[in-house]
């Protein structure tokens, strides 16, 4: 490179730096931060192996988050998100003990169940509209009961498919988990979903003022349901995978998923309030979630101190930058 071109590239950072989120900025900072105080108790954790597992992990939680995003940039909330993941997974497993066409239609099924989830949410909001927190939270319970009555209040006896664990275990590109493979697909879609077509202008639209938007001619309705819908499938999508992960769904695996999703976002500079936010937010918040949670288990600090550290780094980040004003 000559001299040349590193002086013009010396003189353009000041002004990316300046265009550039200060949340995302922030994000990955923390995410500079945490690396270096993980080092500090195991030598292994900067190593490309433990790095590559990290990200592997995060994975699960970006598949999952991608649609928290879609949802909280309309200024709404899903927290039907733990029994979508987990009927996801629940109904993916069980369609594969019914013969070689199940297993076939396993991975799509479990999707469908969650995208099913999400239009319902998304006929609450958009044309009952119910409050968001409300319907999703009353999705979520029905889910549970469904899926409680289905498995009999015990853990399901079905196992996951060889293409479940292929997706989420196996490496289609040699040193590559298929599970990064995966969320960097989504997140490709996703960024081209909201950055180059009419549906992504709409979610901002309305995230900032619906009523505006809706006297702009775009049908407000149909793009909330959309989102809500393509919510559920990403956390169906989530749930499948990490039963193909784990080789077999449990009722209580999507539990651990709806704060972390959130904050995940939030974190990352999206508008809890809506009409704001980029999807490298949104990645540098699920792999801060992430490292944060495998440093703890590095510091191999007891149960109680990980929620407490937990929710305290994520109040604080919160009152940093997540509560920025939007436009309504």
């Amino acid at each position: 490179m000559s001299e040349t071109t590193m002086t013009r590239l010396a003189g353009r950072m000041p002004g990316l730096i300046r265009r550039s989120d200060p949340a995302v900025l922030t994000a990955f900072g923390c995410i500079i931060l945490l690396l270096l105080l993980g080092s500090l108790y195991s030598r292994s954790f900067l190593s490309p192996e433990y790095l590559l597992q990290q990200l592997k992990v995060a994975s699960f939680l970006g598949v999952i988050a991608t649609g928290m995003m879609l949802v909280i940039l309309l200024g709404q909330i899903d927290l039907s998100v733990p029994w979508s993941v987990a009927t996801g997974a629940m109904m993916a497993c069980a369609a594969a003990a019914y013969g070689p066409v199940g297993v076939a239609l396993a991975i799509p099924f479990g999707i469908l169940c969650g995208i099913a989830i999400g239009v319902v949410n998304g006929l609450g909001v958009a044309y009952l509209r119910i409050p968001s927190m409300i319907v999703t939270l009353g999705t979520n319970a029905v889910a549970q009961g469904v899926m409680v009555v289905y498995t009999g209040g015990f853990s399901p006896q079905d196992s996951a498919t060889q293409a479940m664990r292929y997706l989420a275990t196996g490496s289609l590109i040699p040193g590559i988990p298929n599970a990064v493979i995966i969320w960097a697909l989504v997140g490709a879609a996703t960024v081209f979903l909201l950055t180059r077509t009419g549906f992504g202008r709409a979610v901002y639209g309305i995230g900032n003022r619906e009523r505006a938007a809706y006297l702009s001619g775009v049908d407000t309705r149909r793009v909330v349901m959309i989102a809500f819908a393509l919510a559920g499938g990403l956390s169906a999508f989530g749930g499948v995978l990490l039963a193909g992960y784990a080789s077999k769904a449990a009722q209580s695996m999507g539990d651990a998923y709806l704060l972390p999703a959130i904050a995940a976002v939030v974190l990352g500079g999206t508008s809890i309030l809506g009409g704001r936010g980029s999807y490298l937010g949104t990645v540098a918040g699920v792999i801060l979630i992430t490292l944060l949670q495998s440093i703890l288990s590095v510091m191999q600090m007891p149960e109680a101190g990980r929620q407490i550290t937990y929710g305290l780094v994520i109040i604080l980040m919160l009152l940093l930058y997540g509560r920025a004003p939007a436009s309504r």
